[in-house]
C-alpha cells in the first residue's frame, strides 16, 4: 500500500464518521422535527407561567423565525427545511473550531 492509498483511506474512514453523523441528523430532523410540540416551552413557559410574557420585546431579527423558513407555505417543509439548516450552522461551526483547535495545536507543537 502506497502512502497515498493509505492516507485516503484515512481520510475516507474520518469522512465517513461525518457523514453517517450528518446522515443520522438529518434523518431525525426529517421525521421527529414536524412531529414536535407547538406548546410553549423553556422561556416562553415560564414567562406564560410567572405572566410577564407581555413585557417581552420582539426580537429586532429572526433567521428562522419559531423554527421555519420565512417564504415557503409548506409548514412541514418550512420547518424540516430550518432543522437542516440549524444542523448545517452546528456543522460548519464545529468543523470550524476542530479545524482551529488542529492548528493551534500544531503551532505549540
Amino acid at each position: 500500500m502506497t502512502a497515498e492509498t493509505t492516507s485516503s483511506r484515512n481520510a475516507l474512514q474520518r469522512w465517513g464518521w461525518v457523514l453517517a453523523g450528518l446522515s443520522i441528523a438529518a434523518l431525525v430532523v426529517i421525521f421527529l422535527a414536524p412531529a414536535a410540540s407547538s406548546d410553549p416551552d423553556g422561556l416562553d413557559r415560564v414567562s406564560e407561567d410567572k405572566e410577564f410574557v407581555d413585557k417581552a420585546e420582539e426580537p429586532r431579527y429572526e433567521w428562522l423565525p419559531d423554527y421555519t423558513v420565512p417564504g415557503i407555505d409548506n409548514e412541514w417543509a418550512s420547518v424540516v427545511l430550518a432543522g437542516l439548516i440549524g444542523v448545517g450552522i452546528v456543522f460548519v461551526i464545529t468543523l470550524g473550531l476542530g479545524a482551529a483547535a488542529r492548528t493551534a495545536r500544531r503551532r505549540r507543537a
